[in-house]
């Protein structure tokens, strides 16, 4: 815009107001087209991040807040280096979340899935995503991330669907995808196999029983202590530890179940823990994941007692089958109880698994499913993170707890009893029971020309999304973009799905690309709620992210996530976003005090006075220590060191040291024009990727910028021609007496709108002496004065001999030095003890031993000038 009328608009605008500022700001850059990458040739070399796919039902949280600001803050620095870049971006089809959603939108109208049927019911899915499948994804948008919207994805788009296909097919044709019965996590409610990531743990307050089992020799009888005694009815066998010198004699005798009559073999096993109840195991293969295992190595029976509905079968005998789970352990208590095989019970608190989407107990069940072999997958995905390729930032405990899985790993069960989500593509025959896995449905069966009938399962929505980094680039195609994009650059994602997401990743791209799909692993904090607990909306620890927007602004909330997100788990600060919301508001007042004061120029670096060259050499500096500090995930200090460089070195001191020259109408300020709006101009552009909305608003009101989009400017490189050290010494020591000058001029009580007098008998003020005097609100002579000399101020390289005058008290400042001496004393001693303690000297970071030994020093040279 003309300058008079920028400087018109900037002049009614006294305040800044996100709320106008951030979807204008938004429009803008969407149809300037930035997110998306430009064509091949027009930009450096590429750079991607594929972000963790929010669940289609989702609404926006602080971790989702959080690392998306992360992701935001990484692509929009390497777009500024000159990078092509490519924030991948879509939702997850997220089957139980999505299916029981619409589920009880069902019951909600007095209708069932059942009763739609599978095709009706998944149709309906679909309308209800292109309703509301959307929220999530113009949430991220006011958050400000500039992800690839234009190419946004769906784990269950066509193209999609295709890449799942494939690899099912080539896993199967490989041998590694087969159907077995193993043990699952049964979630009754939804009646399906699920993750290990959709069960959460809840303490429950329990009671062990301890059960006698009568020895089949009538010698006597083994008790066990159990917290499942319905459990009980499927039991195979008694394990005991081979080294229990208790039972030796008993391995290879049997034991008779009570209420059932069936014969149990007594077995050795090392699984078993001899401090554990009474060091006897009732082994039940058929509901228990550590029993299975045990009945899998001694060949066990595996008895199902617990049906798929929760219920106990025929299998536990007339007496129970038919009760819920809670009713079929009363009956066997009490049953047992009748029989007097219990010898004993203790109340027991523990964590149970339950269903996070049904919220019903978990219950380990030998399931018909479909399972993927994962021990020759993961392999590769251990070398790969052992030899360098893929890094988990940071690297302990990470990098372990991905190795610790994958070393240990087991078949996968990759089949859901849901409707919404992957159909397996497996057709079988009815006639023959011949099975066929293909890409397309064949016609008949080829062994007998019968019928055929598709698999109902779906594929767990983890298969899906662990293709993630690939498949939306176009895989199995060649195309342009995977090519160009993959492998990805940096996975920035929560710790609690290293494994089941993070390790499958590299396990499918290892297998079907011949490369990690990304290099770096920064795993995020988890943001907890003020008082330390998870934050939930069901315990009412919830803080929506959205609603801190409305308050605070988007560059707020990112800015505080940012800064507070320290270590891996960290609590909620109001605080940290409102110093965001805070720097927000002082870089836009900043910043147009410098607009409606300079001259009409090029920004360019034309220092005239060592602070020009003071903050020219700053500048430099923390530009290169803020990249250094993004570029290795370091994104608390990064947002915390740049706050304090242009809050404390920009607006507190720059800007007032050089107001006269600024105010001066009729000098020229051509020269210092040119400098302000070249610093302007770099604090902007190193405060962007983190607040990146005040930062674009402000560019517009720039006379000349470089770009017409900040979002599209130049990260700068440092300058070592702009490095001055002597100007840093010089102005460094200059704020150091002006601080002390204030902090004598309020320990004497002397008026605010006073001038003391004082003598400067210190060196290195040649350039500085008129600023100090002028901020510290001193009359300032360097040679002998007139005058009862009142007191000795220290400063960097001498001191200031305060002056006697009305100003001072001299009897009040008599007594606040007296006071002031003392607590100099306890300072010194204070952290002399602490330099004389060894381990610390020793421990501590060796920036935190400086900067105790500068304060020491400090200290004494105070103390020494207190007259």
């Amino acid at each position: 815009m003309a300058t008079t009328q920028r400087l018109q608009a900037l002049q009614e605008r006294t305040r800044y107001a996100p709320g106008d500022v951030e979807p204008r700001i938004f429009r803008r850059w969407e149809e300037a087209g930035i997110f998306s990458p430009p064509p091949p040739g027009e930009a450096g070399d590429p750079y991607s991040i594929a972000i963790p796919p929010p669940n289609v039902t989702g609404a926006l949280h602080m971790g989702h807040a959080l690392n998306g600001a992360i992701q935001d803050v990484l692509i929009r620095l390497k777009r500024m280096q000159g990078r092509r870049t490519k924030w991948i971006f879509g939702t997850d089809h997220a089957g139980i979340a999505t299916q029981v959603r619409v589920e009880e939108q069902l019951r909600g109208e007095g209708t069932s899935r059942q009763e739609l049927g599978r095709e009706a019911f998944v149709e309906r899915v679909w309308r209800w995503r292109e309703q509301f499948g959307s929220t999530i994804v113009e949430q991220y948008k006011r958050l400000g991330a500039s992800a690839d919207y234009a190419d946004e994805r769906f784990t269950m788009d066509d193209a999609y669907a295709r890449a799942v296909v494939q690899v099912f097919l080539r896993l199967f044709e490989r041998g590694l995808i087969y159907r077995d019965k193993y043990m699952v996590n049964w979630d009754p409610g939804t009646r399906s196999a699920i993750s290990d990531l959709e069960v959460e743990q809840r303490t429950v307050e329990d009671c062990i029983y301890s059960i006698d089992y009568p020895l089949a020799s009538g010698s006597g009888s083994v008790t066990v202590a159990t917290v499942r005694p319905e459990t009980m009815l499927a039991d195979t066998a008694i394990a005991v530890n081979p080294d229990d010198e208790r039972y030796t004699r008993l391995v290879g005798e049997s034991a008779i179940l009570p209420l059932v009559g069936r014969r149990l073999e007594i077995i050795a096993d090392p699984y078993v823990d001899p401090e554990f109840g009474t060091g006897a195991l009732k082994v039940t293969p058929g509901h228990d994941p550590n029993d299975f295992e045990i009945g899998r190595r001694h060949r066990l029976e595996e008895v199902s007692v617990i049906g798929e509905d929760g219920r106990m079968t025929e299998a536990a005998g007339e007496r129970f089958a038919g009760l819920a789970v809670d009713e079929a352990r009363e009956a066997v208590v009490r049953a047992l109880r009748e029989e007097g095989q219990i010898s004993g019970t203790e109340p027991y608190v523990h964590d149970v698994p339950h269903s996070e989407r049904s919220g019903a107990r978990i219950q380990p069940l030998i399931s018909l499913q479909w399972f993927c072999d994962m021990e020759k997958l993961a392999a590769p995905a251990i070398e790969c993170v052992m030899d360098g390729r893929v890094r988990f930032h940071p690297e302990r405990p990470h990098t372990r707890v991905y190795l610790d899985w994958l070393e240990n790993i087991r078949p996968w069960c990759v089949s859901r009893q849901l409707w919404w989500g992957h159909r397996l593509p497996v057709w079988y025959c009815d006639s023959c029971e011949e099975t066929y896995v293909a890409e397309r449905e064949p016609e008949r069966c080829g062994a007998c020309d019968g019928p055929l009938r598709q698999e109902d399962d779906v594929l767990d929505t983890w298969f899906s999304s662990a293709l993630w980094p690939f498949a939306t680039l176009g895989w199995p195609a060649d195309t342009e973009e995977l090519r160009s994009f993959y492998p990805t650059d940096v996975l920035s994602t929560a710790r609690e799905i290293i494994f089941l997401w993070v390790a499958r990743m590299v396990m499918m791209g290892m297998e079907f690309t011949g490369e990690p799909p990304f290099s770096d692993v920064p795993i995020h904090a988890v943001i907890q709620a003020p008082d330390g607990r998870r934050m939930s909306k069901s315990l009412g620890t919830g803080i929506d992210p959205l609603e801190t927007i409305d308050r605070h602004g988007a560059d707020a909330l990112r800015f505080g996530l940012l800064a507070m997100a320290s270590s891996q788990d960290v609590r909620y600060s109001e605080e940290k976003v409102k110093q965001g919301e805070d720097l927000a508001n002082k870089i836009w007042n900043a910043s147009r005090l410098v607009l409606l004061k300079v001259d009409d120029v090029p920004a360019a670096p034309r220092p005239e006075t060592v602070e020009d060259r003071w903050i020219l050499s700053r500048l430099e500096r923390v530009t290169e220590r803020v990249t250094a500090l993004i570029e290795r995930f370091d994104f608390s200090h990064a947002a915390l060191e740049l706050y304090a460089a242009l809050w404390d070195e920009v607006f507190d001191w720059y800007l007032e040291w050089i107001k006269p020259r600024l105010y001066d109408a009729d000098a020229d300020r051509s020269a210092l024009s040119a400098t302000l709006l070249h610093v302007l101009e770099r604090m902007l552009v190193l405060l962007h990727p983190l607040m990146p909305f005040v930062t674009e608003e402000i560019w517009s009101y720039l006379p000349e910028p470089p770009t017409e989009l900040l979002a599209t400017a130049r990260w700068p490189r440092p300058s070592k021609e702009l490095l001055d050290g002597e100007a840093e010494d010089a102005v460094r020591h200059a704020i150091e007496a002006v601080k002390a000058l204030r902090r004598y001029r309020d320990d004497a009580g002397a008026p605010a709108g006073a001038r003391l007098r004082g003598q400067l008998s210190a060196d290195g003020y040649e350039e500085t002496a008129a600023g100090v005097a002028r901020l510290a609100r001193f009359e300032l002579v360097t040679a002998e004065a007139d005058g009862d000399v009142v007191t000795s101020v220290a400063v960097p390289g001498g001191a200031v001999k305060v002056l006697a005058s009305d100003a001072i008290d001299s009897d009040a400042a008599a007594t606040r030095r007296a006071v002031r001496r003392e607590a100099l004393e306890r300072e010194i001693a204070r952290a002399e003890a602490k330099l004389a303690n060894e381990q610390f000297v020793e421990r501590a970071p060796g920036t935190v031993v400086e900067a105790e030994r500068d304060k020491l020093a400090g200290f004494r040279r105070e103390l020494e000038h207190l007259a």
